[in-house]
This record gives C-alpha cells, structure tokens and sequence, in this order.
C-alpha cells in the first residue's frame, strides 16, 4: 500500500477527541500549555521558549505547529468531569509519501495529565491514521536532556534509535541533541494491542488545580 496524505479529520477515542487545529483553540491551548514545566523539557526550543503572555502565544503557536508540513491536532477530554476541556496538542507531519516515512511530535500536554491516558490514546489514534494511511515508519523524538518524555516515548513501544547530535537550536541559543525513536508498520500490530491494554484499567482524568500558572 502506498502512502497517503491523510484526511484531517477528528479522531475520537475514549478519553480524547482529536480535532484538527484552528485558530479557536488558541485560548484552550494556551490554558493548557502556558506553563514552565511544559517548555522545561523541550516544547518550544525549550525554557526560553515560553511565551510571556496570550497574546504572544497567540501569534506564536500557529508558527509553530507544522500546518505546511503535515496535520496538526488539538486534544480535548472526551470523559470525566472535565469533558471537553482542552489539554494539548500534537502533530502528525514530515510526510514522506515516496519513503512512507512520517512524525509524530510537536507534543505538549497540560501537566495535570501526565502520567494518564491522554497522551498513549493520542498516539494510538495518530498512529491509528498513519499507518493506516500506508505510512511504513513513523518517528517519535525528543530532546536527549528529557527523561521524562522520553520513557512516555520507550513506554508506548517505540525503538530506539539512537541519538542525533547538534541537532536542533534551543530557544536559549543552544544547541540539542534529539533522541530518536522509530515504530514500523509490522510492529504496529503489537504496539496496538499493548496501548489497547494498557488503556483498558485507566480512568478518565480530572483536571486538579494547577499551582504554576502562566509563565
């Protein structure tokens, strides 16, 4: 099966419902992602890359996500008390058609739900889309500094495939390295069934109070 570009369109899962960007998420995302701790692994370029304010993150946002490059997709509860509430976004782009080659990134969530459902639910359903879309290969990466995301990116049943060195400039004006990982078409059966499992005991997530406020 050849590569595709795939229909922008929403994906709903049990826990999330994926929408395709639009300028109206702006205000939720900005709820949702207007924190230190979201910048401090990476998102953005980094620490520095924290916008000061809505207004700024209003122009900075649709610069950053890949529109030209791919699909990009706003995340929002689809269960619990907090239904509808935006929580992040991520982004399916860098579509390689020839090489069926395509990745997932630009990835941020709220910090109140990390460590739940949302983020294997989205990458079940983005993965879902690529390879359903005849994509052979897709990539996950994330800055060699960030543990964190990179056991969520290990957890999901991605390789690793080492690390790409000065690879990408920081906010700061630094250089990263960028870890990268890989999974491939003929894995996917059983990375579906291992994210279909181990979202089956998970409860929808409640969005606490969050203590950092806007940066």
């Amino acid at each position: 099966m050849s590569a595709e570009f795939p229909a922008h369109r929403p994906l709903d899962g049990r826990f999330v419902r994926l929408e395709p960007y639009a300028p109206e998420h702006l205000p939720g995302l900005w709820r949702a992602l207007g924190h230190p701790e979201v910048f401090a692994g990476g998102y953005g370029g980094g620490p520095a890359g924290l916008p000061v304010d809505e207004a700024a993150f209003a122009e900075w946002a649709p610069r950053y996500f890949p529109h030209e490059r791919g699909l990009t997709f706003v995340a929002r509860l689809a269960a619990g008390p907090d239904a509808g509430a935006i929580v992040g976004a991520s982004s399916l782009a860098d579509l390689d058609l020839p090489r069926e080659h395509a990745h997932i990134g630009w990835t941020a969530w709220d910090p109140r739900v990390w460590g739940g459902p949302v983020n294997p639910e989205a990458k079940l359903l983005m993965l879902g889309l690529a390879f359903d879309s005849g994509f052979g290969r897709v990539k996950l990466q994330a800055d060699a500094r960030n543990e964190r995301s990179r056991a969520a990116i290990a957890k999901l049943g991605a390789t690793f495939e080492g690390i790409v060195r000065r690879d990408m400039l920081r906010a700061d004006g630094t250089w990263r390295d960028t870890a990268v990982f890989s999974i491939l078409v003929d894995e996917w059966p059983t990375v579906r069934a291992a994210l279909e499992e181990r979202l089956a005991s998970a409860s929808a997530p409640v969005l606490a109070p969050i203590n950092s406020g806007h940066g």
